[in-house]
């Protein structure tokens, strides 16, 4: 069976946790040792499949006749599925998957992973145009892990207006899935990340055989909890290096954290931020390299010290999406799909707006070769020409970021203003917008790669003192 390996990041913020309101769902999609070219498009009804037949082993699912249309990260190549990675439906429900995680020998001998199951390049696909809130969304993808397993272990999140819910697969067909509260906060590595469970809570969901075969296979170490990464995750020294420091980062940042380390295995699932989280927080959290500790790459740390942790942003970062459901505007404008392609050390955001029915097409015509003209392949020019060296571009790069992230906010308030002066035919006037987004932010980005030129020439090795 031939799949693909990724590893990312995942930052989930509960309403009350956020500036204004919003739900928001956000991930990194990390690649392998090479670019995976990724585009942004929107799946029309008409487009959906009724006949699904899986790429990576032939399953074949019949779907339902009546699916919404939604935005989609899908990869440019796509011999080995769709791999839709994440995307808002007409409903304004979000879904992001996944994030790679891991099971203990104990539950994957008990419940195998199946070859003949279904996987990451199949999960948005077959839930999100089916599903009218985020609960929904849950429920319909446990009903298929059970129905037909999974080959994978994975982390998904999914959001609407008032949840955001969080749903781990463990062993081939069984999975367990939390409500996050709506003042906390989540950051999720490539780790099985959920710890106390309630069975019993209103605000938790899970296969129905769970509790039973916890006790059953005498699976529960704890005397006096039911902490679900100690039953089912793992607590090795990859997880110390290559997990926890993403975690304890952005806990520690966002939350005020004030014990543990960054090889710590009980660092907490959420915790409540100390202050309400925004968009730009979120994506700097999810650009971390560790700055200003001994663990930056591109710091002053000894050697050992800056090969010590994998970082949050690196160089296979593939997309970042933010996923926003808006609370205080009207449905038609609600969902923002927040996306940068490339590296998360030399892009930025940009707001697209969900209630479309196509992408620019700088976004969407991602071809599998480098082409300068097409965003995902420009991104990845400033980023490799940006870690040559690091320290000389970054006032270009944070001066990039920031005049980018204004000048499409500029769009975006102007664009919420008309729909709100008039309604009509919204989704015609936001297709225009996410031109104009595209737009601006294809002119910001070249002309960061101009200057990124024009001051990196005189410090070429290939030089010599005089004019000659």
């Amino acid at each position: 069976m031939n799949k693909r390996i990724s590893s990312c990041t995942t930052i989930l913020v509960g309403k009350k946790a956020t500036l204004d309101g919003s739900t928001l769902i956000a991930r990194n999609e990390d690649g392998y040792n090479k670019p995976n070219p990724q585009k942004f498009r929107v799946i029309q009804p008409a487009d959906q499949p009724i006949d699904y037949t899986s790429a990576i082993n032939g399953l074949k699912i019949k779907l339902p006749t009546n699916p919404l249309r939604y935005t989609s990260t899908p990869d440019a190549d796509d011999q080995y599925g769709i791999w839709a990675g994440a995307g808002i439906n007409s409903a304004n429900v979000a879904m992001t998957a996944c994030e790679t995680i891991t099971n203990n020998p104990h539950i994957l001998a008990i419940d195998p992973l199946t070859d003949d199951g279904i996987g990451e390049a199949d999960f948005v696909t077959l839930v999100l145009p089916y599903s009218q809130s985020a609960r929904q969304a849950v429920l319909r993808l446990g009903q298929l892990l059970e129905t037909y397993g999974t080959y994978e272990t994975n982390g998904i999140a999914f959001s609407d207006h008032d949840e955001v819910w969080y749903l781990e697969t463990i062993g081939g067909h069984h999975w367990e899935a939390i409500r996050i509260p709506n003042n906390a906060f989540v950051v999720a590595p490539n780790r099985l990340n959920i710890a106390e469970f309630d069975f019993a809570s209103p605000n938790t969901l899970f296969s129905e055989d769970l509790p039973s075969l916890i006790a059953q296979y005498h699976l529960n170490p704890d005397e006096d909890q039911v902490n679900l990464r100690h039953i089912f995750g793992t607590a090795t020294i990859k997880d110390s290096h290559y997990n926890n420091p993403r975690a304890y980062a952005i806990l520690k940042v966002f939350g005020g954290l004030d014990e543990g380390d960054y090889e710590d295995q009980e660092l907490p699932f959420m915790m409540v931020p100390t202050k309400k989280l925004t968009i730009e927080a979120v994506k700097w959290a999810l650009s971390s390299h560790f700055e200003n500790t001994p663990f930056d790459p591109y710091g002053t740390g000894s050697k050992d010290d800056r090969q010590r942790y994998r970082t949050i942003g690196l160089n296979r970062n593939e997309e970042t999406h933010i996923l926003q459901i808006r609370n205080d505007v009207p449905e038609a404008i609600s969902g923002i799909h927040w996306l940068a392609f490339g590296p998360n050390t030399f892009n930025g955001l940009v707001p697209f707006y969900a209630n479309t029915n196509t992408t620019p097409a700088i976004y969407r015509e991602t071809q599998t070769s480098f082409d300068p003209n097409n965003i995902y392949w420009l991104n990845r020019l400033t980023a490799l020409l940006g870690d040559t060296d690091f320290n000389r571009y970054q006032g270009l790069r944070d001066a990039f970021e920031a005049q980018a992230l204004i000048d499409c906010r500029k769009i975006q308030l102007k664009t919420d203003a008309a729909i709100l002066a008039n309604p009509e035919n919204s989704t015609a006037q936001l297709t225009v917008a996410n031109q104009a987004l595209a737009d601006i932010y294809f002119m910001n980005l070249n002309q960061l790669l101009g200057k990124m030129v024009t001051t990196g020439a005189n410090h070429m090795k290939l030089r010599y003192s005089l004019n000659d």
